[in-house]
Order: C-alpha cells, then sequence, then structure tokens
C-alpha cells in the first residue's frame, strides 16, 4: 500500500506486508464502489500512515452511512468498533497530504473475518465541531463519544446523555485542547472553600430522571443504591449506582472518572522515552508487558528493528506479568464469592514472580524496563537458575488451586450462568482478551497478529462455552500454564545477541557513538537529556496484554514528543458491558460478575 514504510521484521514479510496493502486496497474500492453513485455521500483521500493500518478520510455527512455499511452491509464486515478518539490539530506542523482539520475524530474498525483493521477520518472546523451520534450503530460509542465530548469538546448530536464521564460535572474546559494548561504549575493554585465544596458534592448528585429512570412502577418505589466508589467489591475508586427493586438490579449506571490522571495529556509534555514510566501505571498489574505496545508503536515511527534476544527477552517478561495479573484476579475473584483463604496462596505465589522480576529488571510492580530499540539491560547472571525453579514450582501450585477454588462447589454455584454474553455482545460491545475467549471464540493477537515474534512459540488459546463468570475465571487460569509454556520456550532457546538495536535513535543512546569526536558526545547528551527525535508519522500498535487487548496510537510531529498519545485500554470498553449483564440479577450476582471481569480503574481512567 501506498506510504506504508515501515521497516520489515523477521516475521514480517513481504508477501504478508504485500497481504496488509491489499486488504487496504480492497476495502477502498469496495467504499467507493458502494458510495460514488450515492449522492451527498463523499469519500475523501487515503492517508499514507506508519503502521499499514488503511487510513481513509471521509466528509461528515457520510460518516454514518460509511460506518454502516462497513459494520452490517461488506461482505467481510468490521463488527468491531475498537476504538473512537479525536486530535486536535490546530498545533500540527506536519499533516502532508491531510485534509484542512481543526479537529479530527478518528474511527478505528476492527474485522474478525478478515483480520484487518480500517482507519476512518473525519475533518472538523473550530467553528463547528459537531458529529452524528452513533450510538445506534455500535452501543459500545457511548462512552467513547463521552469521552471525546469531555477531552475535546466536540459534540456527538443524538447521543441520549452526553455528559462528562472522566472528569467533574464543574470542570471548566476540555484537556486534550491543545491550549488547554498541561502543568498544574500553569494553572491557579488549587483551592476548596466549603461553598465550593458543597457545590462539587451537590453535582454529583445522582437524579434517575436524567437518565430515563422511574423512581417507581405500579406503586412501588425503587431503591436507588451507591455501590461503591469505596467498596471493595468493585476493585478501585469506581461507582455504580444501582435501580433496585428488593434486591433484584432493574438497571445500573456506573460512573468513572474517580482515578482519571490524564495520562494522555502528560504524553504531549514527556520525551519519547521519559513517557516509559507513565505507561507501567496504567494497568498497573501489568507491569512492563504496558510497556510494550508503547515501545512497539514507537518502533514502528522510527523504523526500528530489534534484536531477536530483545523479542524473546520481552516475551519473556511480559507472560511473567500476565502471570502476576492472573494470579491477583484468581486470588481476589475467590475471595469475592466467599472463598477467603486461596488469595493470601495466590498473592505469595505472585511474590515468587516479583522476586524474579526484580532480579531480572531492578524493580517489582513497576520496573520500567523496555526501552525504545531493546530493553533496559542484559539478562543477568543466574537468570535461568530462577526461572527454571518457578517453573517446577508452579505448576503443582496450579493444580492445588484447582481443588481449592476453580473445583469447589460454592465458586461454581455463585459463577456458573452468572453475568453471561455470547460472542456476538462481546464484539458489539468491544471485549477483548479472556472474556471474548470465554464466549468460545477463539481469538488471541498473539497467534491472530503475532507481535514480537509469538508466532515462534507453541501454546494454545483456551476458550470458554457459556461466556459466563465462571468461564471467565477457568479461561485465565489455563492461560496461567500456557504463559508457562511459553517462559519454558525462552528459557530453553533465548538467542545471543544484543539487548539492544544498533539504530541511532534507540534509547538511551548506544555508548559507542559517544567518544569519537565532540559531535558524537553532544548527541549522545542530547539523546540521553531530550530523547530522539521521532520522524512525523503515526501508527498504531495493540496486543494481548493481562485484561484484553491494550494499544497505543502515537502520532509525531517530528520533536522530541509526542503530539498525540491515545491510550486504548480493555478496562474501559468491558465496565460499559455491566448494566447489559447485571440486569434482572441481584447484588451478590453483580459482586460476581465485577470481580469476573478483571478490571482496575487506572486501566479504565487512565
Amino acid at each position: 500500500m501506498k506510504g506504508c514504510y515501515v521497516r520489515l521484521t523477521r516475521s514480517e514479510t513481504l508477501s504478508q506486508l504485500s497481504s496488509d496493502a491489499a486488504l487496504g486496497s480492497n476495502v477502498f474500492t469496495e467504499l467507493r464502489n458502494r458510495f460514488r453513485t450515492i449522492p451527498r455521500t463523499m469519500i475523501g483521500p487515503v492517508q499514507e500512515t506508519r503502521d499499514c493500518i488503511p487510513t481513509q478520510w471521509i466528509f461528515r455527512n457520510s460518516v454514518r452511512d460509511v460506518l454502516r455499511y462497513l459494520k452490517l452491509e461488506a461482505e467481510q464486515p468490521y463488527r468491531m468498533l475498537y476504538d473512537l478518539t479525536a486530535i486536535d490539530e490546530r498545533s500540527r506542523a506536519h499533516r502532508e497530504g491531510q485534509p484542512a482539520s481543526d479537529f479530527t475524530v478518528v474511527y478505528h474498525l476492527l474485522s474478525f473475518e478478515r483480520n484487518a483493521d480500517i482507519r476512518l477520518k473525519i475533518a472538523l472546523t473550530v467553528a463547528d465541531p459537531q458529529l452524528p451520534t452513533i450510538t445506534d450503530i455500535w452501543p459500545a460509542a457511548n462512552w467513547y463519544e463521552r469521552e471525546i465530548w469531555d477531552m475535546f469538546g466536540i459534540v456527538f448530536a443524538g447521543h441520549p446523555h452526553l455528559r462528562r464521564i472522566l472528569l467533574p460535572p464543574t470542570w471548566t474546559g476540555h484537556p486534550l485542547q491543545k491550549d488547554h494548561p498541561a502543568r498544574a504549575t500553569e494553572m491557579e493554585p488549587f483551592r476548596l472553600p466549603q461553598d465550593k465544596q458543597n457545590a462539587e458534592q451537590e453535582a454529583l448528585r445522582f437524579h434517575p430522571e436524567e437518565w430515563g429512570m422511574r423512581r417507581a412502577h405500579d406503586g412501588a418505589d425503587f431503591m436507588f443504591l451507591n455501590l461503591g466508589p469505596n467498596h471493595p467489591s468493585v476493585h478501585g475508586v469506581f461507582r455504580i449506582v444501582l435501580q433496585l427493586d428488593g434486591e433484584e438490579i432493574v438497571d445500573a449506571v456506573p460512573d468513572i472518572g474517580f482515578h482519571h490522571r490524564g495520562a494522555e495529556k502528560m504524553g504531549e509534555r514527556q520525551s519519547w522515552h521519559t513517557y516509559i514510566p507513565y505507561t507501567d501505571r496504567v494497568d498497573y498489574l501489568g507491569g512492563v508487558m504496558n510497556n510494550l505496545p508503547y515501545v512497539l508503536a514507537v518502533e514502528k515511527l522510527a523504523g526500528i528493528e530489534v534484536p531477536d534476544r530483545v523479542k524473546v527477552i520481552r516475551v519473556m517478561m511480559a507472560e511473567f506479568f500476565r502471570i502476576a495479573s492472573h494470579l491477583v484476579f484468581y486470588g481476589t475473584y475467590a475471595q469475592d464469592v466467599g472463598a477467603l483463604s486461596p488469595v493470601f496462596f495466590m498473592f505469595t505465589d505472585r511474590e515468587r514472580v516479583f522476586d524474579i522480576v526484580e532480579a531480572i529488571c531492578g524493580g517489582r510492580m513497576h520496573p520500567s524496563w523496555y526501552r525504545i530499540g531493546g530493553v533496559a539491560q542484559d539478562l543477568p547472571n543466574g537468570w535461568d537458575g530462577l526461572v527454571r525453579d518457578f517453573l517446577e514450582y508452579m505448576p503443582v501450585r496450579l493444580d492445588e488451586y484447582d481443588k481449592i477454588a476453580l473445583g469447589n462447589r460454592i465458586l461454581k454455584a455463585r459463577s456458573r450462568d452468572v453475568g453471561s454474553y455470547s460472542v456476538d455482545e462481546a464484539i458489539e460491545w468491544g471485549v477483548t482478551g479472556p472474556g471474548l475467549r470465554a464466549c468460545g471464540f477463539e481469538w488471541d493477537f498473539r497467534k491472530a497478529r503475532p507481535y514480537s515474534g509469538y508466532d515462534q512459540f507453541e501454546f494454545d488459546i483456551p476458550t470458554g462455552k457459556r461466556g459466563d463468570c465462571y468461564d471467565r475465571c477457568a479461561v485465565r487460569v489455563e492461560e496461567i500454564r500456557q504463559s508457562l509454556r511459553i517462559i519454558e520456550q525462552c528459557l530453553n532457546h533465548m538467542p545471543a545477541g544484543s539487548y539492544k538495536a544498533d539504530h541511532p535513535l534507540t534509547t538511551p543512546p548506544l555508548k559507542k557513538r559517544t567518544l569519537q569526536d565532540i559531535e558524537t558526545l553532544i548527541d549522545h547528551f542530547l539523546g540521553v537529556s531530550w530523547g530522539p527525535v521521532i520522524p512525523p508519522g503515526e501508527a498504531f500498535m495493540g496486543i494481548e496484554a493481562t485484561k484484553g487487548n491494550n494499544g497505543y496510537y502515537l502520532i509525531s510531529d517530528g520533536s522530541t514528543m509526542p503530539y498525540r498519545v491515545r491510550i486504548r485500554t480493555p478496562s474501559f470498553p468491558h465496565l460499559q458491558m455491566i448494566p447489559l449483564i447485571s440486569r434482572g440479577g441481584m447484588i451478590s450476582d453483580l459482586i460476581a460478575t465485577l470481580g469476573s471481569i478483571d478490571f482496575v480503574m487506572a486501566d479504565v481512567d487512565r
């Protein structure tokens, strides 16, 4: 495809890129053939990107028709609204070949039948930042459109409840606009006098009528109950307002944003390499796995090909963190449904994982160890012995846990046929990862779209049948075993070579480029302090993270800092399903459902 100028890796052959180009050309041909004779429906130019995702500009009056066609009418439909975000283009210098735009709304769609994505862009002006809603096409668009309005001030006409979602309802301004302050030092000192505190608290009061709810029915009053934001069963600062008829859930309104820290805004003021520690704090149970999609996206932008040793080291450490995260899930889920002992055993085993992580990375939960072009340092002496001991220890423990937790009749009774959804519902709401596989859909991005050399590993994809709480738990338990298989292959087949690419844009720069002359010394100093200058362009990379597909959509304007950092997290769309899968159940069922989703609020709120 013209403009697809990603440097090839060993696992990305010319034939594969030719296939990507053909997919892009095919869908563009489909769109033009479908809409060229329809009045008022206009297709714009194709944009060159560095990630090979077909990127098509469309006109505002075409957006609903084009999206409806791609989802419902195309022969191989794009059934999942994978992501929906926006860009403030007003300060961007490098927009060659793109239409004039103050704000750009970006629709990212995923087709499982094609195993391909498409990116659609719509240009808006600052005088009229408005688009029609697509919540009637994809219900998952609800939160995404609210987020865009909250962050950018773009209005989605016809949205059922367009209000702030991540920021307080009293917030002034839209933070991802370029003219909004990025640091507290650029704003007035924070003050909270009593009258303001009272106003803030009143603004948080829940009014059922605003959400289309009734206070009474057939002569009986409904009860409205706040679950959270400080209840332990909601796994973080997360509030759900429940409409109850007795103990039966009539409806639920999730309320997020209490953990929002402006992670995407911070990306605009950090250098490319100093942003890496921020990624660790998104899914704070995922550790270096959070670094992986970010550095892979930067490497696409920079044209960096990493050595095979780097790929295998990254895979091994990512799988260790998958095990650590799943152990937290396993223990806390058992605790949520009444088994109090397993969590202590499983957290103890998680500490064994952290002992290995600390020995290799120097840190435990948030080592921030991956680097652009490689990892921070090579594997230390004795790493193989630590890994081998763990591989001998852990399978026996998992067998014990099957008896005390997964095989426990109380856990089964609390989990079977609770919080169920189908494959079609999962795709409709943007579910990825174990939650999608629990429905019986064998889809794993490590297999479907191998990255970092995953195509060289042998492992199975666990699936369920019912898509209920129990299956979501069982899938994750089996994934621990598959991660152990992958780690064993890393141990037995660790390639020789360097832990960093021989490329001028790696971070920190290679030492051998330091003392040749004064120019190389200056270049090294600037590379360490200010970071590399990444060529202008756009690139997305998504991986199979602990909770689903986690992706970074990065835009470079040819600077030492990103122009736009978009974090597509799995937990954000997953929580949207709570009303759907909780209606008609009991509060106790909701506790089990929340635990089975396996989310962290930093992953939702960013």
